[in-house]
């Protein structure tokens, strides 16, 4: 009898064990190249899961405050592709290289890091402050 028990048992085992969850992704680093402060600095990665199983990413964390990531919440079925959003906070200036780490219930790689480097430009003060006029005057036309 105990001999059937621990059949059933490692037989469930095998069967829960050849269900894997797997996550590739389109490209694991994004160059954003040098572009000027206040650019655009968002990004998708995309992403399929090709194992059998529902991928479930549990996080998704920055490197630092200034890169903030966005991921699916919900179970991404097997062959489902997806993506999780990275934004850079681009008002700062320079070059720059971060991280965004996942976490999920991948079976070969649950914990993956994906990238974004480039280099901010400064925009000189006078293309970021408002239209100044001297006083007294009107800022339109007459």
């Amino acid at each position: 009898m105990n001999k059937i028990i621990l059949a059933a048992v490692f037989s469930v085992m095998g069967i829960f064990s050849a269900q894997a969850q797997e996550i590739s992704f389109e490209k694991e680093i994004h160059d954003f190249g040098t572009f000027d402060q206040y650019g655009d600095g968002a990004y998708e990665f995309t992403f399929t899961n090709t194992g059998d199983a529902p991928l479930i990413i549990s996080n998704a964390k920055g490197s630092c405050g200034c890169t903030v990531p966005v991921w699916p919440k919900e179970p991404i079925v097997p062959g489902q592709s997806h993506v999780i959003k990275v934004k850079y906070d681009t008002k700062r200036i320079g070059a720059f290289n971060k991280s965004v780490t996942i976490s999920s219930n991948a079976v070969t790689a649950p914990t993956k890091v994906i990238r974004i480097k480039g280099k901010t430009l400064a925009v000189a003060e006078e293309e970021t402050s408002p239209v100044k006029t001297p006083a007294g005057s009107s800022p339109t036309a007459e």
